[in-house]
């Protein structure tokens, strides 16, 4: 973690943050995390920190400085807020024309507007895999299951998809099926998506005892990899395991696993392959 003396977590929902502040108490770092109110995880009360509002940018950010912080990661989940309910403070009311004007374009712009204001408040913005490069993920099987020639096939048209939706900012998750396009990830989010695949037809999809089809996800082509990189759990295993799928991919060192250890036994345990491909492998003609 060279490069700055103490953390700042901006932390919104899901486990991602706990991982991390775990491992920065574990490995002794200075940090300090800035929990979204009604989004962070309870866990996180544990670690020094304090509780802020969405709305309350201002507030945040002087707690993390006045913490010592002189560079902060933005991780975790945030829901779109209701704009004409939400309590802002005076720095998040002069943010608002540039929030306002990032919203319809998609998250990236929307997150790129918000990571801009950091950095305009003087804090050195890094991304969640340069205080944890362990969540990175690796290329290759990671586990018992191999992927098929013909999964592989289904792996290289979803990257392909999802590269394509991706550059106008819309998600970064495709499911793919014998080469037809099942689902592809927007606002609703990849467990969303999983449920949706797990209600189609068993006729285009697999099933427990017959699994067929990839989940994958990878950074969108436009993606500021500082902040919102496409990320699985254990929870990804068993949506994808609930639709019948046969495995998941992710983009080598462009996505994050969760407790990746256990990410690959609960894969082990369901009969399903989790492989990181580079682009080299699923861009070419």
């Amino acid at each position: 973690m060279a490069g700055w003396s103490k953390l700042g977590v901006m932390a919104g929902g899901g486990e991602l943050p706990v991982v991390l502040a775990e491992h920065l108490a574990a490995s002794g770092r200075p940090y300090f995390i800035a929990r979204v109110e009604g989004m962070a995880d309870p866990a996180l009360d544990a670690h020094p920190g304090g509780t802020f509002g969405l709305g309350l940018m201002g507030a945040r950010i002087e707690a993390v400085r006045a913490a010592g912080c002189d560079a902060i990661t933005i991780i975790g989940q945030v829901s779109r807020p209701d704009l004409a309910t939400l309590k802002l403070d005076e720095v998040a009311y002069q943010m608002m024309p540039a929030i306002l004007a990032a919203m319809p374009q998609g998250d990236d712009a929307l997150l790129r507007a918000v990571l801009s204001e950091h950095e305009k408040a003087g804090f050195h913005v890094v991304g969640v895999d340069e205080a944890m490069s362990e969540l990175l993920a690796p290329a290759g099987v990671w586990g018992a299951v191999q992927p098929t020639a013909k999964q592989l096939n289904d792996v290289k048209k979803a990257a392909r998809v999802a590269a394509a939706v991706g550059s106008f900012d819309i998600g970064q998750g495709v499911i793919v099926c014998d080469g037809l396009v099942l689902t592809v990830e927007a606002q609703e989010g990849t467990d969303a998506m999983l449920k949706r695949a797990a209600e189609l037809p068993l006729t285009i999809r697999g099933s427990d005892t017959a699994r067929r089809g990839v989940l994958v996800k990878r950074p969108k082509p436009i993606q500021e990899r500082r902040i919102d990189l496409p990320t699985i759990g254990v929870r990804t295993i068993e949506g994808a395991a609930r639709a019948g799928l046969a495995g998941i991919a992710v983009e080598a060192n462009g996505a994050l696993a969760v407790r990746r250890a256990e990410v690959i036994a609960a894969a082990d345990r369901a009969g399903l392959f989790v492989y990181g491909f580079s682009p080299d492998e699923t861009d070419a003609p």
